[in-house]
C-alpha cells in the first residue's frame, strides 16, 4: 500500500481546499464542516479544470427559485471554476447532475497532525 504526508491538518480548515501531490499525482484535499478530510485528482472529468481553484459550497434544492435559493449539503460540494459542476465530496467525488461519474478519489486518514493519503 502507497501512502504519503500531504499536509498538516491546519493547513486546511473546515471549508476550504488545499493543492497538494501524491506522488506525482496533483490531487486537492478538502475538509468539509465536520472537519474530514477528502483527497480527489485536481482535475475535472468533465474538461480538466484544476479544482483547487474552485469552491466548496451547498447543492441546491427543489425549494430554490429565481432570486431565493435554498441550499442542502453545505461545504459538502466541489463546484469547478470553470463549467460549475458539482460533485458530492462525502460520495467519492460523485457527480450531483450524473451521480455515475465520479472524480477519482484517495483514501484518507489523519495521524497526529499530519493528513495522509494511501491507496
Amino acid at each position: 500500500m502507497k501512502e504519503q504526508i500531504v499536509c498538516k491538518t491546519s493547513d486546511v480548515r473546515p471549508g476550504e481546499i488545499k493543492e497538494s501531490y501524491f506522488g506525482k499525482q496533483n490531487i486537492v484535499v478538502c475538509r468539509t464542516p465536520d472537519g474530514e478530510f477528502y483527497a480527489f485528482m485536481n482535475q475535472c472529468i468533465h474538461q480538466g479544470a484544476r479544482l483547487e481553484k474552485g469552491l466548496i459550497c451547498g447543492a441546491t434544492t427543489s425549494n430554490s427559485k429565481p432570486g431565493s435559493y435554498d441550499y442542502c449539503h453545505k461545504g459538502e460540494i466541489l463546484r469547478c471554476p470553470w463549467h460549475g459542476r458539482e460533485f458530492d465530496i462525502k460520495n467519492e467525488g460523485r457527480m450531483l447532475a450524473a451521480p455515475e461519474k465520479k472524480l477519482a478519489h484517495f483514501q484518507v486518514r489523519v495521524e497526529d497532525e499530519n493528513v495522509i493519503v494511501y491507496k
